[in-house]
């Protein structure tokens, strides 16, 4: 009986004085993608462009990835599609894009820089890219309430896990022949949680992939905001040239409808005018 209650104790203390024991993802774990590293990978490339004024063929083909993450295995490939479906699906209802494209990572993993952005978008036959990145860290903190109850009927374990995960997601949108950023959206999201010690690997996962959801509605809300801000941005303050695939401008298209109406109503005063005479 005493040999039972020692190992009883010892199986206790062992599991309510540290959860890294039954866990891979204990104390705190991070995942990130970084835009200027991307796109900048090196000194010379982050040298200035020279400013210029982009021009956006109407209606736009879009092509969203996420970036890579070049230091640990990042978001799942089939959890990165679908988040990214869920902001295609979102922005295809606007008559101004013609298609969106969901690129794989995958495209741009081992390649860095605008150079490797510009083979993509012509392998998938876009001309704007956005790029998705993220940082998101898991953490769990140990609760003194994380141990085992001895009852008359059996062991019990008593959640007292405090885990949390915060997530931030970031879509930067470049017009790739100029290489000109037109605007960014950002999305945030933290989520929490409390587990036993054996549940924390389940939980974190879950919540992880939860967490990135959230994050990408929120920024979902956020992008579609500042398109609408970019729009008026592009009618007040002529950041950008806007041409239409016909071959017009919007304001030469204005125009030709207005020299069309014109036409017209001469026309009718005409034919009212030799009724008359005769």
């Amino acid at each position: 009986m005493k040999t039972l209650q020692l190992v009883l104790v010892i199986i206790i203390t062992a599991l309510a004085g540290c959860s890294t024991m039954l866990s891979q993802n204990a104390n705190q774990k991070t995942r990130s993608s970084s835009l200027v590293d991307f796109l900048y990978p090196d000194e010379q490339s982050r040298q200035a462009h020279q400013p210029s004024v982009p021009t956006l063929n109407l209606p736009a083909t879009v092509g969203i990835a996420f970036i890579p993450n070049q230091f640990d295995s990042g978001i799942r490939s089939n959890d990165e599609i679908a988040l990214l479906e869920k902001v295609k699906k979102q922005f295809m209802q606007y008559d101004y894009i013609d298609r969106i494209e969901v690129i794989p990572s995958s495209y741009l993993k081992g390649g860095q820089g605008f150079t490797t952005l510009e083979q993509v978008s012509r392998l998938y036959d876009v001309d704007i890219m956005a790029l998705v990145s993220y940082d998101q860290v898991a953490q769990t903190l140990e609760n003194n309430a994380a141990f085992l109850y001895l009852t008359i009927v059996g062991l019990y374990v008593i959640p007292g896990n405090e885990n949390t995960v915060q997530t931030f997601v970031d879509t930067a949108v470049f017009d790739v022949r100029s290489k000109k950023m037109l605007f960014r959206a950002p999305g945030i999201n933290k989520v929490e949680q409390r587990s036993t010690a054996i549940g924390i690997d389940d939980t974190l996962n879950e919540k992880s992939q939860n967490s990135f959801s959230l994050a990408v509605d929120d920024m979902i809300t956020n992008l579609d905001a500042e398109l609408g801000s970019f729009k008026t941005r592009v009618k007040e303050e002529k950041i950008a040239n806007v041409n239409h695939k016909d071959g017009s401008s919007g304001g030469s298209l204005f125009g030709l409808l207005m020299l069309l109406a014109v036409v017209l109503i001469l026309k009718q005063n005409q034919q009212k005018a030799k009724l008359r005479s005769a």
